[in-house]
C-alpha cells in the first residue's frame, strides 16, 4: 500500500531546500562538503607504538576517541585527551577548525585525572569488555543487545579468503547432506536449532567477580585522599581483592570483606587503568583478557553491540552520560521536552547543519523512547507514585524523570461517544501516527510532543513529553485552537492557522470552518481534536493529533450516507467497536498517486479529442468521453484502461505539460481541459490538481457553516471514493492471512486476560494461556502461586495496585474451549471473518497451520520471552507449557522514528540513477548515502541495512564478488541485530549472501546458508508459501551443481508444484521451474522425464509469449538437444541387448553442469539479468554516454532541468 509518487517525492525534496532554483548549485556543493579528501594522522598512546589513522576534516575529536576505544591495543582507556603540540584538543571540534592539524600530525594520548562519573563510565566500559562475548545481555535485550548466529555457518568471516580452501578442492569435500527437518515434506519443525550453539561463545573467564564495594561511598577523610569509590573484585585464581578508584588511576586497598582499610596495600600497583591493575596481579586474566581481544576483534562490528554515536554539542549531552543510569542519581533528569525542542530548532541552511541537527535528533529521540519504555514498565509494575493517588487506578496518572504517563482506559467518559475503553485503547497509536506525521513535514515553528506508546503486561501506557507550564493551569486556559469537548466548543488563533497552513497541502488536510457553540465560523487546517497550546516557553505547541488522518467509512455507519457499490458488495459499512477508524497515511498516498494518473489520463484524452478536431483527420476512438463532467463516475477504470493504450502514462503527462505550458494556461480550452480534469478527480480547486480531505467529516459534534454545503458534499464523496479505493484496489493485492488474524484475536484477549494477573503470578497466567491456545491438552489447570491459594483476603487487599482493577485469580478458570470460543467470536466481531474452529487442532487442521508459527507470532505481538527447547503441542495428556517455560515479558514500543532526509535522497537518487542504467553513478551516490546514515544513525540501523544490501547487488552486477560478499555478510548482521535473526528480511538477506558466496566459490557455506534460510522460513510461515518456491529453487540449483542430483530434484520439484499452486500452471516461473527440473532429469540421463518437463515449460512459453520469443526458442533448441541424448542413449542401449558384452559403445556425454551454467540459472532466477551486448551496441552507448557528458558541460543539461521545472510551475499539479 506504498503510494509514493514521482511527484511526491519531488514536494519532499524541494521542500528540503531554500529554493528550487538553487536546489542543484547547493546539492553540488554539499556533495563537495562530504567528499572532502581524509589525511592520516599519527596516535600516540601510552606505552604503545604509534600508529597511523585515516580521519575526515568533517570528523569531530570524539569520533577519534571511539576508534581508540575499539582498538585491541587502547581499548581499555576512557578517561583520556587529544593533544596536539601540547595543547588539549575540543571533543565536539570538527578536525577541520583544529589550527595546525594537517597530514601526518602527531596527536598524543594523555591520561586524565578521574573523576566519579569518569570512573564510573571506565568500570562500565571493562566489565562491556569482558562481556563482549558473553551473549547474555542479547538474550536478555539489555542495552539494545542483540544476538546474530551468521558467523556459525560462515565459520567467521567470510573475507577472510586466505585461510580457505581452493575452489578446486572444494567440491569433494563438502558434505551436502540437509537436516532431516529441513527436507521438502517434513513433519517435523523442531525449535531449538533457531539458536545454533555459537563456539565463540565458549566461556572465557577473566575475572570471577567485578562489583562495587560495601564500604562504598568513600568517607569525607577519604574524599579528601582523592578516593572516588571502592570496587570488590575476585579473580580466577580465587584472590579476593578490594580496589581503590581515585583521581589518580585504580590501586589495591587494605580493606577486606569485614574490615575498612582504606588505605594503599603494598604493592598498591597504581595504574591509571583497570586493566593495567588486573593484569599485573592476575596472569591468568592477562591471559585470557588478550585471548578475549584477539576474539573480539574478528568480529565485523565494534564489540559492544549497542549504538554508538558521535558525541552531539556540548550542551545537549550535559545532563546525559554513556552509563545511561542518571535519571536515578538526584538532580539529574533531563529535560525531555527542551531537548527534543531545541533539537529541531538546530539551524538547517546548510548539509553539515542538516546531517547535526537530524543526528541531535535521533540521538534525543532514542534516549527518549528507550526512557519513557523503563518508566512505563516501572508504572505498570507500580513503582512509581500516581500524580492523583486519590482516584481510581485506572483514572491515576504518573509523572517520572520528567515523563507524563497515563493509561489507555476512557477516563471520565471521554471517549464514551466514540467507544468507551475501546476508543481510548485506539485513541494513543491514531495520535502516534499524527505526531509522526507532523515530525516528518518539519515545519519550522510547530512543536509536537515527544510521543510514545507501550503495551505492557495487558495494559498500553502513553508517556509523552511535558509542555511547560502544562500542569499548573487547567486545560480550558491553555487551549488556544482546537476543542477540548469534540467540537461543543471550538476555538482558534492566527498564528495556528498560519503555521498549519504549511502542514495541509503534505498532509492533503483541507482548511475549512465549523460553527462553534455560539453558532459562530470558525477556522481550521486540522481536526476539531488538534489542540494548539502555547507553553510558558513560548513555543506552539499541537496535540491530541488523533484525527489526523480523514475515517475510514467502511467501519464508520452514518445514518443516511450510502457508500460506493465496491464497498457495499462486500458488506461495508460495518460497524465496529469504536469510532476512531481511520485512513492509514500510506492509502492516503495511494489514493492521491491514483487520482493524479487519473487527472493526467482525463486531460490527455481531452486534449486528442481537441487536436483530433482540429487537425479533422484524426478519428476520436469509440466511448471516449466529450465533456467529463463533475462526478468521477464519467471516467471509469475503463476509460482509464483506454487511455493507456492509446497514450502511454509518460506521454500523456509530457504532452499534456507542454500544451498548457505552451499557452501560458491562458487558453480557454486548456483551462476547461484542467477545470474538466479537476472536477472529475474531486480536486478542491478548478485550476490544479489539489486532493486534500476534511478530517471532521462524519465527526459527531462537528457543525458546519451553511454556505459551505456544496465543499461539504464533495468531501463526504472523495471520503466514499477512498473507502472503496481500499476495498477495490488495495485489499485485494493481499493475501487473507489466517495465522495473522488468529494471533492477532489472541492478542486481544491476552490483553485483557493479563489486566487483573498479580505479579507473582504471571508466569503461571501466561503459560496457562499458551496451553488454552496451542496444546491439545484437553484439561489444562493453572497453577495458582502458593500464597493465592492460603489467603485470599490477603490478594484482596492487594488488588487496587493492578491499573486495571479485577479479581486477581480469574485468569485460573480459562480452559481451551472457552479461549477458542472467544478467539471465534473476537474474528466475527473484529474482523467479519468466520474460523469456525472448536481448537488449535482443528485450525492446524482446516487452514494447514502451524503451532509453531504461531507461537512465534503470539509472542512476538505480546512481548513475552519464552525457553528455547523442543515442545509437545500434541500430547494429549500434559500441557505443553510450565512456568519455567516462561522467562520473561518485554514491552511492544511504538515511537516515532527520524529519519535522515538527506541520506535517503541520495539512496533515492542512486535507485532511479541505477534504474537508467547508470550503475557508477547509481553505487557512488548509495555509497554516500550509506556515510551520511552512518553519520546519522550510527553503526547499526534498518535503512543502513537496506543501503548495504542494494550496495551488495551492484557489487555483484558489476563484477566485484569480493565486495559483494563483503558488504552482504554486514548486511546480513544488521539485519539480524537490528530486525531479528528469523526476521522476513533476515531470510531474504541470507539468500542474496548465499548467491553471493557461490560466486565466490564458497559452496559449502552457500548450502548452508540456503538451508539455514528455508529452516527459518519454515519457522516463520511453514512450508505452504509462495517465497519457499524461490528458495527451494536456490537450494536445488546449488546442488545440481555439486552433483547432488536426486536431493536437488527434491526442492525443485517441490519449488514446481508451489509456483503451480501460487501463479496458475501456465505462468512463465512454472516454465522456468519446468526447465531447471529437467536440467536434472538430464544431468541423471531420465532422458524421458527431462523431455516431458521440458516440453511442459516449451508450451508455456509458445503460449504465453509466442514462438518468435527468445526463451521460446532457447526451449526448443533445448528440446531438440534432449531428443538427440535420448536417441543416442536408446541406440546404445539396443546395441547392449543385441550384441551383449561385444557391444561397440559409442561413449555417451554425461557431464555435470558448469558452475558458470549454475551461476547463470541462480542470477535469473534471484531477478538479476546481464544483457549481452554486442560490439555495435558498445559502441552505441559509449557515444550516448559521451554525448552526455558534453551535454553537462555545456551547461544543457541544466537548462533542460530548468525549462522542465517551469513546465512543473505551468502544469497545475499539486506536489
Amino acid at each position: 500500500m506504498n503510494g509514493v509518487a514521482g511527484h511526491d517525492q519531488a514536494e519532499e525534496a524541494v521542500s528540503k531546500q531554500d529554493s528550487s532554483a538553487d536546489a542543484e548549485d547547493d546539492n553540488e556543493q554539499e556533495v563537495i562538503v562530504i567528499q572532502d579528501t581524509g589525511f592520516t594522522v599519527k596516535i600516540q598512546a601510552p606505552g604503545t607504538e604509534p600508529f597511523d589513522l585515516q580521519v575526515s576534516p568533517q570528523e569531530m575529536v570524539q569520533e577519534i576517541h571511539q576508534v581508540l576505544m575499539d582498538r585491541e591495543d587502547t581499548c581499555h582507556r576512557t578517561c583520556f585527551s587529544l593533544q596536539l603540540d601540547g595543547n588539549v584538543l575540543d571533543n565536539f571540534a570538527e578536525l577541520k577548525s583544529i589550527e595546525g592539524l594537517q597530514e601526518g600530525s602527531l596527536l598524543k594520548v594523555v591520561e586524565e585525572p578521574y573523576t566519579i562519573r569518569e570512573a564510573r563510565i571506565h568500570v562500565r566500559h571493562i566489565r562491556d569488555l569482558l562481556k563482549s562475548l558473553d551473549p547474555s545481555d542479547a538474550y536478555n535485550g539489555v542495552d539494545c543487545n542483540s544476538l546474530s548466529f551468521l558467523s556459525v555457518f560462515t565459520d567467521g568471516d567470510l573475507g577472510d579468503t586466505g585461510k580457505r580452501k581452493k575452489k578446486g578442492n572444494e567440491l569433494e569435500q563438502i558434505d551436502c547432506t540437509p537436516p532431516e527437518h529441513i527436507l521438502p515434506g517434513s513433519k517435523e519443525h523442531p525449535l531449538v536449532p533457531l539458536q545454533p550453539q555459537n563456539k565463540d561463545w565458549k566461556p572465557m573467564q577473566c575475572l570471577k567477580v567485578l562489583t562495587m564495594s560495601g564500604w562504598n561511598p568513600p568517607p569525607g577523610n577519604r574524599k579528601m585522599h582523592g578516593d572516588l569509590m571502592y570496587l570488590y573484585i575476585v579473580t580466577v585464581e580465587d584472590r579476593h581483592v578490594s580496589i581503590t578508584a581515585s583521581t589518580r588511576g585504580f590501586y589495591l586497598n587494605q580493606s577486606t570483606t569485614y574490615t575498612f582499610n582504606p588505605k594503599p596495600a603494598n604493592p598498591s600497583f597504581l595504574s591509571h587503568s583497570l586493566v593495567e591493575l588486573l593484569s599485573q596481579i592476575s596472569a591468568a586474566f592477562k591471559k585470557n583478557f588478550t585471548a578475549l581481544q584477539k576474539k573480539s576483534q574478528k568480529l565485523v562490528f565494534p564489540r559492544q553491540h549497542r549504538h554508538r554515536l558521535a558525541c552531539l554539542r556540548q550542551e545537549l549531552i550535559e545532563a546525559s552520560s554513556r552509563l545511561g543510569d542518571e535519571e536515578h542519581i538526584p538532580g539529574q533528569t533531563r529535560d525531555w521536552n527542551e531537548e527534543l525542542q531545541t533539537t529541531r530548532e538546530l539551524s538547517r541552511k546548510n548539509l553539515p547543519e542538516r546531517l547535526l541537527r537530524e543526528r541531535a535528533i535521533f540521538k534525543v529521540h532514542s534516549d527518549f523512547a528507550a526512557a519513557a519504555t523503563r518508566g512505563a514498565m516501572a508504572v505498570i509494575d507500580g513503582n512509581v507514585m500516581a500524580i492523583n493517588p486519590g482516584e481510581e487506578t485506572r483514572m491515576q496518572m504518573f509523572i517520572w524523570n520528567n515523563i507524563f504517563f497515563s493509561l489507555g482506559f476512557d477516563v471520565r467518559d471521554h471517549y464514551r461517544e466514540l467507544g468507551g475503553d475501546a476508543a481510548a485503547h485506539a485513541a494513543p497509536t491514531n495520535d502516534l501516527n499524527g505526531v509522526r506525521a507532523y515530525s516528518a513535514v518539519d515545519v519550522e515553528g510547530l512543536y509536537t510532543l515527544g510521543t510514545v506508546v507501550v503495551d505492557y503486561r495487558g495494559y498500553r501506557v502513553t508517556a509523552q513529553s511535558i509542555i511547560p507550564g502544562i500542569l499548573e493551569r487547567e486545560q480550558e486556559q491553555s487551549v488556544i485552537y482546537g476543542s477540548i469537548d469534540f467540537g461543543k466548543t471550538v476555538v482558534s488563533h492566527p498564528k495556528y492557522l498560519e503555521l498549519l497552513e504549511k502542514t495541509s497541502r503534505p498532509l492533503k488536510v483541507q482548511h475549512h470552518a465549523v460553527l462553534n457553540e455560539k453558532d459562530t465560523a470558525v477556522e481550521l487546517f486540522s481536526s476539531v481534536e488538534c489542540k494548539g497550546i502555547i507553553g510558558n516557553d513560548g513555543r506552539h505547541y499541537i496535540l491530541d493529533l488523533l484525527r489526523t488522518f480523514p475515517p475510514d467509512l467502511n467501519f464508520l455507519p452514518v445514518e443516511g450516507e450510502e457508500l460506493a457499490p465496491e464497498s457495499k458488495k462486500l458488506g461495508f459499512p460495518r460497524q465496529h467497536r469504536h469510532r476512531l477508524a481511520c485512513l492509514r497515511q500510506e492509502l492516503i498516498e495511494a489514493f492521491v498517486e491514483h487520482r493524479y494518473l487519473l487527472f493526467m489520463k482525463m486531460a490527455a484524452l481531452q486534449l486528442m479529442q481537441q487536436k483530433a478536431n482540429k487537425d479533422k483527420t484524426a478519428k476520436v476512438p469509440d466511448g471516449m468521453p466529450t465533456s467529463p463532467t463533475s462526478s468521477e463516475s464519467t471516467l471509469t477504470p475503463d476509460d482509464s484502461e483506454e487511455a493507456d493504450e492509446n497514450i502511454p502514462g509518460l506521454a500523456q503527462a509530457k504532452e499534456l505539460a507542454e500544451s498548457l505550458a505552451a499557452e501560458d494556461g491562458s487558453d480557454p480550452k486548456s483551462q476547461e481541459v484542467v477545470l474538466n480534469a479537476c472536477k472529475a478527480v474531486g480536486s478542491i480547486s478548478n485550476t490544479s490538481f489539489d486532493i486534500r480531505f476534511n478530517p471532521d467529516i462524519f465527526s459527531p459534534g462537528v457543525r458546519f457553516t451553511d454556505d459551505s454545503t456544496d465543499d461539504i458534499q464533495k468531501q463526504k464523496q472523495l471520503l466514499k471514493d477512498a473507502a472503496a479505493f481500499l476495498v477495490s484496489c488495495q485489499i485485494p493485492s493481499f493475501r487473507i492471512g489466517i495465522s495473522e488474524l488468529i494471533t492477532r484475536c489472541a492478542k486481544h484477549i491476552f490483553k485483557t486476560y493479563l489486566q487483573g494477573v498479580e505479579l507473582s503470578a504471571l508466569s503461571a497466567a501466561v503459560s496457562h494461556f499458551l496451553n488454552c491456545l496451542l496444546s491439545s491438552f484437553s484439561d489444562a489447570v493453572a497453577h495458582l502461586p502458593a500464597d493465592e491459594l492460603v489467603s485470599r483476603r490477603k490478594s484482596r487487599k492487594r488488588r487496587n495496585r493492578v491499573p486495571g482493577g479485577g479479581d486477581n485469580t480469574t485468569w485460573a478458570s480459562l480452559t481451551p474451549s472457552e479461549l477458542w470460543k472467544n478467539v471465534n467470536s473476537e474474528a466475527q466481531s473484529y474482523y467479519h471473518f468466520s474460523l469456525q474452529c472448536e481448537s488449535a487442532d482443528q485450525a492446524v487442521e482446516k487452514y494447514g497451520l502451524q503451532k509453531l508459527t504461531l507461537l512465534r507470532e503470539i509472542s512476538i505481538k505480546t512481548g513475552v520471552q519464552i525457553l528455547i527447547k523442543e515442545y509437545n503441542f500434541d500430547s494429549r495428556h500434559k500441557p505443553a507449557f510450565t512456568e519455567e517455560d516462561i522467562l520473561n515479558i518485554f514491552p511492544v514500543v511504538k515511537h516515532v522514528n527520524p529519519k535522515a532526509s538527506d541520506a535517503f535522497h541520495f539512496f533515492q537518487s542512486g535507485q532511479a540513477k541505477v534504474q537508467q542504467g547508470f550503475l557508477k553513478e547509481g553505487c557512488e551516490l548509495i555509497n554516500e548515502a550509506l556515510n551520511l546514515f552512518n553519520n546519522v544513525y550510527g553503526a547499526m540501523h534498518v535503512e543502513i541495512c537496506a543501503c548495504l544490501r542494494l550496495l551488495a547487488r551492484l557489487n555483484y552486477i558489476m563484477g566485484d564478488h569480493p565486495e559483494a560478499l563483503s558488504n552482504q555478510q554486514k548486511a546480513v548482521l544488521m539485519s539480524e541485530r537490528v530486525l531479528g535473526i528469523e526476521h522476513p528480511n533476515t531470510i531474504q538477506e541470507y539468500m542474496h549472501l548465499s548467491l553471493y558466496c557461490f560466486a565466490n566459490g564458497h559452496l559449502s557455506t552457500a548450502l548452508k546458508l540456503l538451508y539455514r534460510a528455508r529452516y527459518l522460513m519454515l519457522v516463520v510461515c511453514g512450508e505452504d508459501h509462495p517465497e519457499m518456491a524461490l528458495l527451494d529453487s536456490n537450494i536445488g540449483l546449488v546442488l545440481h551443481g555439486v552433483m547432488e542430483y536426486d536431493l536437488s530434484l527434491r526442492f525443485l520439484e517441490n519449488a514446481l508444484a508451489i509456483n503451480s499452486k501460487y501463479h496458475g500452471p501456465r505462468s512463465l516461473k512454472v516454465a522456468l521451474s519446468h526447465h531447471l527440473v529437467a536440467r536434472v532429469y538430464e544431468s541423471k540421463a531420465e532422458f524421458r522425464s527431462a523431455l516431458q518437463h521440458e516440453k511442459e515449460g516449451y508450451t508455456i512459453y509458445k503460449n504465453q509469449v509466442g514462438e518468435a520469443h527468445e526463451k521460446t526458442k532457447e526451449s526448443s533448441e533445448y528440446l531438440k538437444y534432449l531428443t538427440q541424448q535420448a536417441v543416442a542413449l536408446q541406440r546404445t542401449m539396443n546395441e547392449i541387448y543385441k550384441n551383449g558384452s561385444n557391444a561397440s559403445i559409442m561413449p555417451l556425454k554425461f557431464t555435470a553442469p558448469s558452475m558458470a551454467s549454475v551461476l547463470e540459472q541462480l542470477n535469473i532466477i534471484n531477478g538479476i539479468i546481464f544483457i549481452p551486448l554486442s560490439q555495435k551496441d558498445l559502441e552505441n552507448l559509449k557515444a550516448e554516454v559521451q554525448r552526455r557528458q558534453l551535454m553537462q558541460n555545456s551547461g544543457k543539461i541544466e537548462e533542460q532541468q530548468a525549462s522542465q521545472l517551469e513546465l512543473d510551475d505551468k502544469l497545475p499539479v499539486d506536489d
